[in-house]
């Protein structure tokens, strides 16, 4: 399999918000029979030299670029009742279509590739054709990592990294622009993922922003981003969906997007017991990059019966999948995703 990436570039380094590049790990009996997983986070050092384009049997990592000062930004305001494109339930009328990353980088995703406004014409782009692939509504959506798993433990020790709130009110604005949702994405380390999420109630008291956690990047004791696969309990997820249900019904807003990554069944340990909340469209988001028969094994294993009380997520990597789905194919897939993001 080709582990090469077009990300994967070294670069100088301000704040470390960096993932590592992704590799494929040798299953194990209790797993799916072909996952991916994550190699070490890249050193917290400045470093000039670039990451061969050849493929390599290791991973490589790559760092961010400087961070850029973000200058305030004045967005219109969302009407408090409805989605973006009217309404105020998003499944069955609406097909999400997603773009993901985080601010001023490209290493964590296509989100971060170029400016805002750069993404906001990329992403409907890209949404365009799953109109008539779906036969539904197309919702764009922003998928913005606001807490970036690091290397080092920082002053509070917990792994994990806020973005500042000026580069989320640049994406909000666009996202409004374009009549898009955002959703915020936790990688909370060693943090409780309900903090975090609390961290950002002024965003989730919007009717145009939903959150995603990725357990992928939760972890316990003496872990570190990169070298474990990490996971979150059922009740850990219950305890953030109930106060962001809480939060939608007192302030009377539309049916919010509550997103579960998983590419590994341990990433969700009993996931039976997960809840589903009145005024949350909660879905698990398959991830997991490779060629199309091991995609297609993971989300067989991992995607929900359609008509359920949770939604299915597929994710496509734009640089790691070999011969990547197209909208057509991602909609053949049974039971068909509502949620399509690309990385």
């Amino acid at each position: 399999m080709d582990h090469s990436r077009r990300r994967g570039r070294w670069a100088p380094l301000v704040l470390a918000l960096a993932l590592s590049a992704c590799a494929v790990a040798a299953p194990s009996a209790a797993e799916l029979p072909l996952v991916t997983v994550v190699a070490p986070l890249a050193p917290l050092t400045v470093l000039a030299a670039a990451v061969s384009d050849q493929p390599s049997d290791t991973a490589t990592a790559g760092l961010a670029p400087p961070l850029t000062v973000a200058q305030p930004v004045q967005f219109a305001p969302a009407v408090p009742s409805e989605l973006p494109r009217g309404g105020r339930e998003i499944f069955p009328t609406y097909e999400v279509i997603a773009h993901y990353g985080t601010a001023t980088t490209a290493v964590l995703g296509v989100l971060g590739e170029g400016t805002p406004e750069q993404a906001g014409r990329n992403l409907l782009k890209a949404a365009e054709p799953f109109g008539k692939a779906s036969g539904r509504r197309i919702l764009p959506a922003f998928e913005l990592i606001v807490s970036v798993a690091q290397r080092s433990a920082g002053d509070d020790g917990d792994y994990s990294a806020y973005i500042p709130d000026a580069d989320i009110d640049r994406y909000l604005a666009e996202a409004r622009r374009i009549k898009a949702l955002v959703i915020l994405d936790l990688q909370p380390g060693l943090a409780d993922p309900l903090v975090q999420a609390k961290h950002f109630e002024k965003y989730l008291s919007q009717p145009d922003v939903g959150l995603a956690l990725d357990p992928e990047w939760k972890l316990y004791g003496n872990q570190q981003p990169g070298r474990q696969i990490g996971y979150m309990t059922p009740e850990s997820i219950n305890e953030v969906s109930a106060w962001l249900a809480d939060l939608r019904q007192r302030l009377d807003l539309p049916e919010k997007l509550f997103v579960l990554h998983q590419f590994q069944t341990r990433m969700i340990p009993e996931r039976a017991s997960v809840v589903t909340r009145p005024g949350l469209a909660t879905v698990i988001h398959v991830d997991g990059f490779g060629s199309r028969g091991a995609k297609k094994g993971t989300y067989a294993t991992l995607a929900l019966p359609s008509g359920g009380p949770l939604h299915n997520g597929f994710k496509l990597f734009i640089d790691e999948d070999i011969d990547m789905f197209n909208p057509l194919e991602v909609m053949a897939l049974r039971p068909r995703p509502e949620l399509i993001t690309y990385q």
